[in-house]
């Protein structure tokens, strides 16, 4: 079966970076959709990124755009999350995930409906 094991979370203060690993293993196909979510205490998981591996078309949560950036590496089979500019309300648990459904134009939906296999998650916790 497929799996994810994420890594690169932490402790950081307000406006500064950290970079998220997800090596997978497990599967041979090709084209697929990996994500970024994070789940707060008392809060629901969202989408924070996607990615086509197709095409490398990339989706982004309105609340990280221009400060975090969702990437794949093929070769490596290796997905990251480089976050920027940190903010408090970035802490949460982060979780890779895998699937094999992408919409029309080979885009990737940040519902988690859309992945089906999923890392057991890393802590990111920004203090302000």
């Amino acid at each position: 079966q497929v799996q994810l094991v994420e890594s690169g979370g932490g402790s950081m203060q307000a406006g500064g970076s950290l970079r998220l690993s997800c090596p997978t293993s497990g599967y041979t196909y090709s084209n697929y959709c990996m994500g970024w979510f994070r789940q707060a205490p008392g809060k629901e998981r969202e989408g924070v990124a996607a990615i086509y591996t197709g095409g490398s078309r990339t989706t982004y949560a309105d609340s990280v755009k221009g400060r975090f950036t969702i990437s794949q590496d093929n070769a490596k089979n290796t997905l990251y999350l480089q976050m920027n500019s940190l903010k408090p309300e970035d802490t949460a648990m982060y979780y890779c995930a895998l699937g094999f459904r992408w919409r029309s134009g080979g885009y990737c939906d940040t519902n988690s409906a859309y992945y089906n296999s999923w890392g057991q998650g890393t802590q990111v916790t920004v203090s302000s």
